[in-house]
Protein backbone atom coordinates (compact mmCIF):
# COMPACT_ATOMS: atom_id res chain seq x y z
CA UNK A 1 0.00 0.00 0.00
CA UNK A 2 1.56 3.02 -1.24
CA UNK A 3 -0.58 5.23 1.35
CA UNK A 4 -0.37 8.10 3.05
CA UNK A 5 -0.04 6.26 5.96
CA UNK A 6 3.42 6.41 7.12
CA UNK A 7 4.48 2.29 6.90
CA UNK A 8 7.70 0.29 7.08
CA UNK A 9 8.57 -0.53 3.80
CA UNK A 10 8.76 -4.14 4.36
CA UNK A 11 5.78 -4.59 5.71
CA UNK A 12 4.72 -8.11 4.85
CA UNK A 13 1.17 -7.64 3.53
CA UNK A 14 -4.07 -15.29 -3.81
CA UNK A 15 -6.83 -15.48 -4.71
CA UNK A 16 -7.52 -18.63 -6.54
CA UNK A 17 -5.45 -19.22 -9.79
CA UNK A 18 -7.89 -16.51 -11.66
CA UNK A 19 -7.04 -14.28 -8.78
CA UNK A 20 -10.41 -12.33 -9.11
CA UNK A 21 -10.10 -8.74 -7.39
CA UNK A 22 -13.26 -7.49 -8.15
CA UNK A 23 -16.14 -8.45 -5.44
CA UNK A 24 -18.64 -10.08 -5.98
CA UNK A 25 -22.58 -9.02 -7.12
CA UNK A 26 -24.61 -8.23 -3.80
CA UNK A 27 -26.92 -10.19 -2.35
CA UNK A 28 -30.53 -9.09 -2.68
CA UNK A 29 -30.75 -8.07 0.97
CA UNK A 30 -27.22 -5.90 1.98
CA UNK A 31 -27.67 -5.18 5.41
CA UNK A 32 -27.21 -7.35 8.61
CA UNK A 33 -25.90 -7.68 11.74
CA UNK A 34 -21.82 -7.85 12.36
CA UNK A 35 -20.09 -11.31 13.54
CA UNK A 36 -16.32 -10.77 14.27
CA UNK A 37 -14.09 -13.80 13.42
CA UNK A 38 -10.96 -12.62 13.76
CA UNK A 39 -10.93 -8.85 13.93
CA UNK A 40 -9.78 -7.08 17.42
CA UNK A 41 -10.01 -3.85 16.87
CA UNK A 42 -13.43 -2.94 16.36
CA UNK A 43 -16.97 -3.67 17.82
CA UNK A 44 -20.60 -3.36 16.85
CA UNK A 45 -23.78 -3.13 19.24
CA UNK A 46 -27.01 -2.93 17.21
CA UNK A 47 -29.93 -1.27 18.97
CA UNK A 48 -32.83 -1.29 16.94
CA UNK A 49 -31.75 0.85 13.39
CA UNK A 50 -28.91 2.66 15.84
CA UNK A 51 -25.50 1.02 15.74
CA UNK A 52 -22.92 1.57 18.87
CA UNK A 53 -19.65 1.20 17.33
CA UNK A 54 -16.57 1.31 19.18
CA UNK A 55 -12.59 1.94 17.92
CA UNK A 56 -11.45 -0.15 20.60
CA UNK A 57 -7.23 0.44 19.95
CA UNK A 58 -7.32 3.72 17.42
CA UNK A 59 -3.42 3.86 17.93
CA UNK A 60 -0.38 1.29 19.35
CA UNK A 61 -0.37 2.34 22.78
CA UNK A 62 -3.89 3.39 23.18
CA UNK A 63 -5.54 3.23 26.93
CA UNK A 64 -9.13 3.97 25.10
CA UNK A 65 -11.02 3.92 22.35
CA UNK A 66 -13.31 6.49 20.29
CA UNK A 67 -16.87 5.60 20.52
CA UNK A 68 -19.63 6.30 17.39
CA UNK A 69 -23.19 6.15 16.89
CA UNK A 70 -24.64 5.69 13.85
CA UNK A 71 -27.94 6.64 13.19
CA UNK A 72 -30.24 6.32 9.83
CA UNK A 73 -30.69 10.11 8.29
CA UNK A 74 -34.77 9.41 8.74
CA UNK A 75 -34.72 8.48 12.34
CA UNK A 76 -34.45 11.26 15.53
CA UNK A 77 -30.85 11.34 17.33
CA UNK A 78 -31.50 9.42 20.67
CA UNK A 79 -30.26 9.89 23.85
CA UNK A 80 -26.67 9.08 24.25
CA UNK A 81 -23.51 9.21 25.95
CA UNK A 82 -21.03 12.21 25.78
CA UNK A 83 -18.22 10.44 23.89
CA UNK A 84 -20.19 9.27 21.30
CA UNK A 85 -20.11 10.74 17.80
CA UNK A 86 -22.72 10.89 15.85
CA UNK A 87 -22.70 9.98 12.39
CA UNK A 88 -25.73 9.96 9.95
CA UNK A 89 -26.13 6.91 7.29
CA UNK A 90 -26.14 5.54 5.11
CA UNK A 91 -23.10 7.90 3.79
CA UNK A 92 -23.82 9.81 0.63
CA UNK A 93 -19.89 11.28 0.04
CA UNK A 94 -16.75 10.25 2.13
CA UNK A 95 -13.27 11.24 2.39
CA UNK A 96 -10.65 8.75 2.57
CA UNK A 97 -7.13 9.10 4.40
CA UNK A 98 -5.16 5.83 3.32
CA UNK A 99 -5.27 3.90 0.38
CA UNK A 100 -6.04 0.48 2.26
CA UNK A 101 -9.50 2.48 2.30
CA UNK A 102 -10.16 2.58 -1.43
CA UNK A 103 -10.55 -1.32 -2.10
CA UNK A 104 -12.98 -1.28 0.99
CA UNK A 105 -15.29 1.30 -1.02
CA UNK A 106 -14.68 -0.67 -4.18
CA UNK A 107 -15.68 -4.19 -2.53
CA UNK A 108 -18.21 -2.35 -1.69
CA UNK A 109 -19.51 -1.08 -4.47
CA UNK A 110 -19.59 2.52 -2.90
CA UNK A 111 -16.98 4.11 -4.91
CA UNK A 112 -18.69 6.40 -6.31
CA UNK A 113 -19.11 7.37 -2.66
CA UNK A 114 -15.24 8.95 -2.58
CA UNK A 115 -15.32 12.77 -2.90
CA UNK A 116 -11.78 13.47 -1.78
CA UNK A 117 -8.09 12.01 -0.89
CA UNK A 118 -5.17 13.26 0.25
CA UNK A 119 -2.33 13.33 -2.81
CA UNK A 120 -4.27 11.03 -5.14
CA UNK A 121 -1.59 10.06 -7.00
CA UNK A 122 -0.79 7.33 -4.99
CA UNK A 123 -4.21 5.80 -5.47
CA UNK A 124 -4.03 2.79 -7.97
CA UNK A 125 -7.94 1.58 -8.24
CA UNK A 126 -9.17 1.61 -11.76
CA UNK A 127 -12.52 2.97 -10.63
CA UNK A 128 -11.15 5.36 -8.96
CA UNK A 129 -8.54 6.84 -11.25
CA UNK A 130 -11.58 7.20 -13.36
CA UNK A 131 -13.40 9.44 -10.89
CA UNK A 132 -10.43 11.45 -10.16
CA UNK A 133 -9.36 11.46 -14.01
CA UNK A 134 -13.39 13.07 -14.29
CA UNK A 135 -12.63 15.27 -11.63
CA UNK A 136 -15.08 13.88 -9.42
CA UNK A 137 -12.84 13.18 -6.57
CA UNK A 138 -10.75 16.00 -5.38
CA UNK A 139 -6.92 16.72 -4.77
CA UNK A 140 -6.51 17.46 -0.77
CA UNK A 141 -2.88 18.19 -0.52
CA UNK A 142 -0.42 16.06 1.85
CA UNK A 143 -2.14 14.18 4.88
CA UNK A 144 -1.23 15.89 7.67
CA UNK A 145 -0.72 19.18 5.97
CA UNK A 146 -4.58 18.01 4.46
CA UNK A 147 -6.35 21.61 2.77
CA UNK A 148 -8.94 22.30 5.23
CA UNK A 149 -10.38 25.15 2.81
CA UNK A 150 -11.04 22.83 0.69
CA UNK A 151 -12.04 19.64 2.83
CA UNK A 152 -14.51 22.63 4.33
CA UNK A 153 -15.85 23.43 0.69
CA UNK A 154 -16.19 19.29 -0.12
CA UNK A 155 -17.99 18.76 3.20
CA UNK A 156 -18.34 15.46 3.14
CA UNK A 157 -20.91 13.29 5.36
CA UNK A 158 -17.43 11.93 6.97
CA UNK A 159 -13.73 11.85 6.86
CA UNK A 160 -11.98 8.58 7.53
CA UNK A 161 -8.82 9.09 9.33
CA UNK A 162 -5.82 6.91 10.77
CA UNK A 163 -3.04 7.52 13.32
CA UNK A 164 -0.15 6.81 14.98
CA UNK A 165 -0.57 8.66 18.10
CA UNK A 166 -2.60 10.64 20.51
CA UNK A 167 -2.23 13.70 18.44
CA UNK A 168 -5.84 14.72 17.23
CA UNK A 169 -5.11 18.11 16.70
CA UNK A 170 -5.79 17.47 12.60
CA UNK A 171 -8.86 15.90 13.23
CA UNK A 172 -10.64 18.73 15.81
CA UNK A 173 -9.78 21.05 13.14
CA UNK A 174 -12.64 18.78 10.63
CA UNK A 175 -14.59 18.44 13.45
CA UNK A 176 -14.35 21.92 13.82
CA UNK A 177 -15.51 22.16 10.34
CA UNK A 178 -18.32 20.03 11.25
CA UNK A 179 -17.21 17.49 9.22
CA UNK A 180 -17.32 14.00 11.04
CA UNK A 181 -13.80 11.86 11.80
CA UNK A 182 -13.91 8.57 12.17
CA UNK A 183 -10.68 6.29 13.29
CA UNK A 184 -9.68 3.01 11.18
CA UNK A 185 -7.28 1.20 13.19
CA UNK A 186 -6.62 -1.98 10.55
CA UNK A 187 -3.04 -1.74 10.74
CA UNK A 188 -3.06 -3.09 14.01
CA UNK A 189 -4.59 -6.29 13.52
CA UNK A 190 -2.50 -9.31 14.27
CA UNK A 191 -3.77 -11.74 11.69
CA UNK A 192 -3.70 -11.28 8.11
CA UNK A 193 -7.86 -11.59 8.47
CA UNK A 194 -8.37 -9.91 10.87
CA UNK A 195 -7.29 -6.59 8.88
CA UNK A 196 -9.39 -7.96 5.85
CA UNK A 197 -12.10 -8.08 8.28
CA UNK A 198 -11.92 -4.46 8.54
CA UNK A 199 -14.52 -4.20 5.41
CA UNK A 200 -17.18 -5.04 7.81
CA UNK A 201 -16.20 -1.85 9.62
CA UNK A 202 -16.49 0.36 6.72
CA UNK A 203 -19.88 -1.34 6.05
CA UNK A 204 -21.81 -0.19 8.93
CA UNK A 205 -21.42 3.36 7.30
CA UNK A 206 -23.08 2.42 3.87
CA UNK A 207 -25.60 -0.35 5.72
CA UNK A 208 -23.79 -3.24 3.45
CA UNK A 209 -23.11 -5.59 6.28
CA UNK A 210 -24.07 -8.82 4.24
CA UNK A 211 -22.51 -7.99 1.08
CA UNK A 212 -19.29 -7.23 3.75
CA UNK A 213 -19.85 -10.88 5.54
CA UNK A 214 -20.18 -12.23 1.38
CA UNK A 215 -16.84 -10.62 0.36
CA UNK A 216 -15.03 -11.58 3.50
CA UNK A 217 -16.26 -15.39 3.72
CA UNK A 218 -14.90 -15.25 -0.13
CA UNK A 219 -11.52 -13.96 0.96
CA UNK A 220 -11.29 -15.86 4.11
CA UNK A 221 -12.14 -19.38 2.53
CA UNK A 222 -9.19 -18.30 -0.02
CA UNK A 223 -6.72 -17.85 2.47
CA UNK A 224 -7.39 -20.90 4.46
CA UNK A 225 -7.29 -22.88 1.12
CA UNK A 226 -4.12 -21.73 0.58
CA UNK A 227 -3.00 -22.16 3.86
CA UNK A 228 -3.59 -25.91 4.00
CA UNK A 229 -1.83 -26.44 0.72
CA UNK A 230 1.21 -25.24 2.29
CA UNK A 231 0.88 -27.21 5.32
CA UNK A 232 1.41 -29.97 3.08
CA UNK A 233 4.46 -28.77 2.26
CA UNK A 234 7.20 -31.39 2.99
CA UNK A 235 10.17 -28.70 3.52
CA UNK A 236 10.00 -25.08 4.81
CA UNK A 237 12.83 -22.97 3.52
CA UNK A 238 14.55 -20.26 6.14
CA UNK A 239 13.54 -16.62 5.50
CA UNK A 240 15.35 -13.37 6.05
CA UNK A 241 13.04 -10.02 5.91
CA UNK A 242 14.04 -6.29 6.06
CA UNK A 243 16.88 -3.87 5.45
CA UNK A 244 19.16 -1.20 7.43
CA UNK A 245 17.64 2.01 8.07
CA UNK A 246 19.67 4.26 9.62
CA UNK A 247 22.34 2.09 12.26
CA UNK A 248 19.72 -0.93 12.22
CA UNK A 249 18.21 -4.08 10.31
CA UNK A 250 13.87 -3.60 11.22
CA UNK A 251 12.07 -6.93 10.44
CA UNK A 252 8.82 -8.26 12.19
CA UNK A 253 8.89 -9.61 15.75
CA UNK A 254 7.57 -13.27 16.17
CA UNK A 255 4.70 -12.32 16.60
CA UNK A 256 4.01 -9.68 13.82
CA UNK A 257 1.54 -9.86 11.23
CA UNK A 258 4.66 -10.36 9.03
CA UNK A 259 5.34 -13.82 10.51
CA UNK A 260 2.18 -15.29 10.85
CA UNK A 261 1.36 -14.74 6.75
CA UNK A 262 4.99 -16.62 6.18
CA UNK A 263 4.35 -19.32 8.76
CA UNK A 264 1.06 -19.89 7.13
CA UNK A 265 2.80 -20.27 3.64
CA UNK A 266 4.81 -22.69 5.05
CA UNK A 267 8.51 -20.51 5.87
CA UNK A 268 10.44 -20.93 8.26
CA UNK A 269 10.48 -16.96 9.62
CA UNK A 270 13.71 -17.03 11.63
CA UNK A 271 12.78 -14.76 14.16
CA UNK A 272 9.08 -16.63 14.76
CA UNK A 273 10.15 -17.40 18.08
CA UNK A 274 10.59 -13.62 18.94
CA UNK A 275 7.84 -12.96 21.36
CA UNK A 276 6.72 -9.29 20.09
CA UNK A 277 4.17 -8.02 17.90
CA UNK A 278 6.36 -5.15 16.70
CA UNK A 279 9.55 -4.60 14.53
CA UNK A 280 12.96 -5.57 15.62
CA UNK A 281 15.56 -3.20 15.38
CA UNK A 282 18.91 -5.54 15.47
CA UNK A 283 22.67 -4.38 14.37
CA UNK A 284 23.47 -5.72 11.02
CA UNK A 285 26.01 -8.34 11.92
CA UNK A 286 23.74 -10.41 14.33
CA UNK A 287 21.02 -10.55 11.54
CA UNK A 288 23.98 -12.04 9.28
CA UNK A 289 25.08 -14.58 11.77
CA UNK A 290 21.43 -15.75 11.91
CA UNK A 291 20.77 -15.29 8.56
CA UNK A 292 23.64 -15.96 6.30
CA UNK A 293 22.35 -19.03 4.62
CA UNK A 294 18.63 -18.20 4.30
CA UNK A 295 16.70 -19.84 1.59
CA UNK A 296 14.46 -16.70 0.32
CA UNK A 297 15.07 -12.93 1.53
CA UNK A 298 11.54 -10.82 1.29
CA UNK A 299 10.36 -8.04 1.42
CA UNK A 300 13.31 -5.23 0.87
CA UNK A 301 11.69 -2.04 1.08
CA UNK A 302 12.44 0.57 -2.30
CA UNK A 303 15.12 -1.43 -3.54
CA UNK A 304 13.96 -2.53 -7.07
CA UNK A 305 16.87 -4.68 -8.32
CA UNK A 306 19.99 -6.76 -6.50
CA UNK A 307 22.68 -4.63 -7.85
CA UNK A 308 20.81 -1.62 -6.69
CA UNK A 309 20.70 -3.85 -2.51
CA UNK A 310 24.77 -4.35 -3.64
CA UNK A 311 25.92 -0.72 -3.89
CA UNK A 312 23.72 0.24 -0.98
CA UNK A 313 25.72 -1.99 1.16
CA UNK A 314 28.14 -4.30 -0.34
CA UNK A 315 27.78 -7.07 3.03
CA UNK A 316 24.46 -7.80 1.49
CA UNK A 317 25.86 -9.41 -1.44
CA UNK A 318 27.30 -12.20 0.87
CA UNK A 319 23.75 -13.60 1.93
CA UNK A 320 23.15 -16.85 0.20
CA UNK A 321 20.19 -16.23 -0.92
CA UNK A 322 21.56 -12.74 -2.33
CA UNK A 323 24.10 -15.43 -4.46
CA UNK A 324 21.43 -17.25 -5.26
CA UNK A 325 18.99 -14.90 -6.71
CA UNK A 326 16.56 -15.60 -4.27
CA UNK A 327 15.60 -12.19 -3.33
CA UNK A 328 11.60 -11.01 -3.28
CA UNK A 329 10.04 -8.03 -3.25
CA UNK A 330 6.44 -6.15 -3.26
CA UNK A 331 6.90 -4.16 -6.13
CA UNK A 332 5.28 -5.87 -9.39
CA UNK A 333 2.15 -3.47 -9.45
CA UNK A 334 1.57 -0.17 -10.02
CA UNK A 335 -0.71 2.24 -10.49
CA UNK A 336 -1.42 4.29 -13.23
CA UNK A 337 0.56 7.29 -11.20
CA UNK A 338 3.14 5.32 -9.94
CA UNK A 339 0.68 3.98 -6.44
CA UNK A 340 1.37 0.47 -4.86
CA UNK A 341 -0.82 -1.86 -5.60
CA UNK A 342 0.25 -3.78 -2.61
CA UNK A 343 0.06 -1.37 -0.39
CA UNK A 344 -3.41 -0.85 -1.33
CA UNK A 345 -5.09 -3.82 -1.93
CA UNK A 346 -3.09 -6.02 0.10
CA UNK A 347 -4.76 -5.04 3.76
CA UNK A 348 -8.30 -6.68 1.66
CA UNK A 349 -6.43 -9.00 0.10
CA UNK A 350 -3.92 -11.30 2.05
CA UNK A 351 -5.19 -14.57 0.27
CA UNK A 352 -3.39 -13.10 -2.88
CA UNK A 353 -0.36 -11.93 -0.78
CA UNK A 354 -0.48 -15.81 0.88
CA UNK A 355 -0.23 -17.31 -2.67
CA UNK A 356 2.47 -15.25 -3.91
CA UNK A 357 4.61 -16.44 -1.05
CA UNK A 358 3.36 -20.05 -1.10
CA UNK A 359 4.31 -20.22 -4.94
CA UNK A 360 7.87 -18.31 -3.81
CA UNK A 361 8.66 -21.14 -1.17
CA UNK A 362 6.62 -24.18 -2.35
CA UNK A 363 7.09 -23.71 -6.87
CA UNK A 364 5.86 -27.28 -6.69
CA UNK A 365 2.30 -26.97 -5.00
CA UNK A 366 0.63 -24.95 -7.82
CA UNK A 367 2.93 -24.71 -10.87
CA UNK A 368 0.30 -23.30 -12.95
CA UNK A 369 0.37 -19.90 -10.49
CA UNK A 370 1.87 -16.52 -11.69
CA UNK A 371 3.13 -14.12 -9.06
CA UNK A 372 1.03 -10.91 -8.35
CA UNK A 373 2.46 -8.72 -5.98
CA UNK A 374 5.43 -10.40 -5.82
CA UNK A 375 8.53 -10.84 -8.21
CA UNK A 376 12.25 -11.66 -7.85
CA UNK A 377 14.36 -9.06 -8.54
CA UNK A 378 17.25 -9.61 -10.98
Amino acid sequence: MRSTFIFLPFLLLAACSTRKTEAPPPPASTSSATALLYAEGFTVRYEGNVKHVEVTQPFQGATSGYKYLLVPRDENIPAHADDEKVIRIPLQSIVCTATTHIPLLDYLNESDKLTGFPTTDYISSEKMRQRIDAGKIQELGVDQGMNLERLAVLKPDMVMGYSMNSDYGQFKKMEELGVPVVLNAEYLERHPLGRAEWIKFMALFFNKEKLADSVFRSIEKSYLDTKAMADSAKSRPTVLSGVVYSDAWFLPGGKNYASTILNDAGCNYLWKDDPSSGWLQLSFESVYEKAYDADLWIGLGSYTSLREIAAADRRYAKFKSFVQKKVYNYDARKGAKGGSEYLELGYLRPDIILQDLVKIAHPELQPWYALFFYRALE
